[in-house]
């Protein structure tokens, strides 16, 4: 099938049903929801929290109702797994390491269309409803990015009909909360399991035993791998549902616990060992209780390297005993199943489907490889070196010696065929090699991906040709076939019509609902950027959008902003490459000028900053830091009030990107071009009407093909430029010849902004300066500049800016994830809707 044909099927399979429909089809209407002392609601608080209706608190309250409303989806749940049993359609399995949901209340019963019926139950029961959504946590599954991607991948599996699920893994405490303490990020445990989670279900018919050639033990507080000791692991199912829009189908979400086979040892327990009892439970339940462990020691990287494997070993037994209950003739995996593999982090898929096929289905190894090849595909998130996993050869020797036998024979005959195939290139067999050898030898993931898998894609035009061309040219030459690209998408039911009701509202007014799951269709738009009325009421919306973050952020944290200001926005992960050090660089800049000369005429401005960094990665937590002062010492000076403000937004989640993003003027996607494979949050700033400044690097480039680049806010170096001044970049140059960057810089060296902290900003100097400013902050910066003050230039003309915001709304139609998925199916999974009657 084609992907025209189909995003065809997409808005066949997707159409609607009426609340009416909905609600007759699962036996209950607004009296059954919540009308009656006999109702869902009533019925979950009475008997399941045992609480009197007339004192039930916040908490209590919000898993009653979401309760109820997993009581409205849980027989078409039951009735999509009956479908795909009984049709044996092709499916397909999503592994991946993140799963970045967010809350789940607020967005199944948009995706339900309970909206009218949910806000009507409310009301008869006097529920506030907006404070009840705020009692359910962020799900802490996910960190950035890549977790956000595979949630609105999963939304768009299920909207599409398509019969899919995901694997992941229930982290107990996620990645960590984020707090600013003086400045400084600290990281606390994120508890978000600590009250019942009302939309799980333990699945413990499902259980998997995983054997490994270790055990583990608590040494020091920390969790320690012991080689050499078999153990198993019990790996326990989870699942969460997946509600398609409009209702029709609900795929699953399972994710893994790692449990001991027994609770406890009772003999130590009855002679008075009492913590030693539970040594075995507490050392394998917290296999599972973090994400990414701190990978700076070899202890945290023993953990994340069993972690992946525990994944990957769980979901193939789970989707091969799926598979065996209806079919029987091991050739035909590749037509019944499809799986991909979300960046490098479950590549030992590759080996463990050998090793199932080879130890358990007893086939010979060319069928197995060619089963393998086959069912397995491949996604790559990244051009960054360091990101492309490598473990240590000698970790699968002692914890995993059956992987390691059978990815050296996979790598034997790889490279056998290397050589076949371009002879006397020993420099391409050592690069292409699963081992690379050097005083530890590793094993590199993302080869044996490659190798593995019949399909490897980018996320973006930019990072597949760079994937090509660059980092793993030898492969892309030898196995042109195999490459392809799938440019990323965000889901428009999450991200505009649920996070941004204003403008939905006025966008379905204009042109109809149907945008929702043909996302295309706000194409229509461009019209409208010339028409003054709806231009009016666009800046209504976003003012209203502003306006309504203002009070939130006052009543959640008491600071103050003004929503005539021009809100521009930086917010991801904290990283080198992504540059929110450049973003920080112009509002110094930006500082200077109004220190210089007080009446300069500027537009006021706030600038908002969210994102983690990784507990070990230092110069991201100074980034931080710095920003955090600059805010600081930007609000001491009286002359900057009303004018320029600055705020780090702490423990950023997919609930405060709901509220910022539609809120947004203005979307910074900076990073220094080759290095952002794709992007995500720009497509979200992108559908809720901000303007882009940024460098032509990830989607962006695409985003700006669509919107037309006159309507975007492009600055700085290309990927080829910065390739080409790789030898010969010296950021003195800039110091010395350009008065503003010398005068920010010696203003942060000044201890301007650390005066009770003197030398705490060093290590900007070094990477700036000293280390030779390998991200091109400072080759970058004059061209932002000078892309700034084009912004506020036309932002001044609100007629102007309205006209650009909604080219680039309309434009936003190829960056939905339904396009992305319809990609995905018709070209790398061959996999069609199977719809639930």
């Amino acid at each position: 099938m084609s992907t025209k044909s189909m995003a065809a099927s997409t808005r066949v399979s997707a159409g609607k049903v009426t609340e009416s429909e909905l609600l007759k089809q699962y036996g209950c209407g607004p009296v059954q929801f919540a009308g009656t002392d006999n109702g869902l609601y009533e019925r979950h608080l009475i008997f399941d929290n045992v609480t009197d209706l007339k004192v039930a608190g916040a908490r209590e309250q919000f898993e009653a109702f979401a309760r109820s409303v997993r009581d409205v989806l849980s027989q078409r749940w039951i009735r999509t797994e009956d479908t795909y049993h009984r049709a044996n359609p092709k499916r397909i399995y999503y592994l991946s390491m993140e799963f970045l949901i967010g809350r789940s209340l607020a967005n199944n019963i948009t995706n339900l269309l309970l909206d009218d019926l949910a806000k009507q139950a409310a009301g008869q029961k006097h529920i506030d409803l907006p404070g009840l959504l705020e009692q359910e946590p962020d799900a802490g599954l996910g960190n950035g990015g890549l977790g956000r991607l595979a949630a609105c991948f999963l939304d768009s599996m299920a909207t599409m009909q398509l019969p899919a699920m995901g694997y992941g893994l229930r982290y107990e405490y996620g990645i960590f909360k984020q707090s600013i303490r003086d400045g400084w990020q600290y990281e606390q445990p994120d508890n978000w399991l600590r009250r019942p989670d009302p939309w799980e279900v333990a699945r413990l018919q499902d259980m998997v035993e995983v054997r490994l050639n270790c055990s583990f033990e608590i040494h020091g507080g920390s969790l320690r791998v012991i080689a050499g000791q078999p153990a198993s692991l019990l790996g326990i199912p989870f699942d969460r549902p997946v509600v398609g829009h409009g209702g029709k189908t609900i795929n699953t979400l399972r994710l893994w616990v790692a449990a001991a086979p027994d609770y406890f040892n009772f003999q130590r327990f009855s002679s008075g060992d009492f913590v030693g009892a539970f040594a075995e439970t507490l050392t394998a339940e917290s296999l599972t209780r973090v994400l990414y462990p701190d990978d700076t020691t070899s202890m945290g990287q023993g953990l994340r390297f069993i972690q992946e494997y525990f994944l990957v070993a769980c979901s193939l037994a789970d989707l091969v005993r799926r598979f065996q209950s209806s079919n029987t003739d091991w050739n035909t995996l590749p037509e019944k199943v499809a799986i991909q593999l979300n960046d490098t982090h479950p590549s030992m898929a590759v080996p463990e489907l050998m090793r199932i096929l080879l130890d358990e289905a007893h086939l010979g190894w060319d069928q197995a490889w060619n089963i393998t090849q086959k069912t397995l595909a491949y996604t790559n998130h990244t051009l960054l070196p360091e990101a492309l996993e490598k473990w240590p050869l000698v970790w699968f020797e002692k914890m995993l010696p059956r992987l390691l036998e059978i990815i050296l024979e996979i790598n034997r005959r790889l490279l056998d065929d290397v050589r076949a195939q371009f002879a006397g290139d020993e420099g391409r067999v050592a690069r292409m090699s699963i081992v690379e050898e050097g005083t530890v030898r590793k094993i590199r993931m993302a080869n044996l991906a490659i190798v593995g898998s019949h399909s490897t894609n980018g996320v973006a035009a930019i990072h597949s040709g760079l994937l090509r061309t660059m980092t793993v040219k030898d492969f892309a030459e030898m196995f042109p076939e195999r490459f392809n690209n799938k440019t990323n998408g965000v889901t428009p039911r999450r991200w505009l019509l649920l996070a941004n009701p204003m403008l939905a509202n006025t966008i379905t007014k204009s042109i109809g609902d149907g945008w929702t799951t043909d996302f295309a269709q706000v194409g229509k738009l461009k019209p409208l950027a010339d028409d003054k009325g709806f231009r009016e009421t666009f800046l209504k919306a976003k003012r209203a959008a502003k306006a309504q973050f203002a009070d939130w952020l006052k009543s959640t944290s008491g600071q103050t902003v003004d929503p005539d200001s021009i809100f521009d926005c930086q917010v991801k992960r904290i990283h080198e490459y992504k540059r929110q050090l450049l973003n920080a660089l112009r509002i110094v800049v930006l500082y200077n000028r109004l220190r210089t000369n007080p009446g300069v005429d500027m537009e006021p401005r706030t600038f908002f900053f969210a994102g983690k960094a990784a507990p070990a990665y230092r110069l991201a937590k100074v980034i931080i830091k710095f920003i955090n002062n600059l805010a600081s010492t930007i609000d001491g000076d009286p002359a900057m009030r009303g004018r320029l403000k600055v705020l780090f937004l702490p423990d950023y989640c997919v609930s405060l990107a709901e509220r910022l993003i539609p809120a947004s003027d203005v979307s910074n996607q900076i990073s220094t071009a080759g290095y952002e494979a794709s992007g995500t949050s720009n497509m979200k700033f992108m559908m809720n009407g901000a303007l882009t400044i940024g460098t032509r690097d990830g989607a962006t480039i695409e985003m700006a093909e669509e919107a037309g680049e006159e309507n975007f806010f492009l600055f700085g170096l290309t990927a080829q430029q910065v390739a080409d001044s790789r030898s010969w970049y010296n950021p003195h140059w800039h110091y010395d010849n350009d008065a503003e960057t010398r005068e920010a810089l010696d203003l942060i060296f000044s201890d301007h902004f650390s005066r009770y902290e003197p030398g705490v900003f060093a290590p900007l100097r070094d990477t700036l300066l000293n280390r030779g400013d390998y991200y091109m902050h400072l080759a970058d910066l004059r061209s932002y500049l000078e892309a700034d003050q084009r912004l506020c230039d036309l932002y001044a003309d609100q007629h102007g800016w309205a006209r650009k915001a909604i080219l680039n709304v309309a434009g936003s139609g190829k960056f939905s994830s339904d396009r992305t998925i319809a990609e995905y199916a018709a070209d790398i999974w061959k996999a069609k809707p199977c719809p639930v009657q």
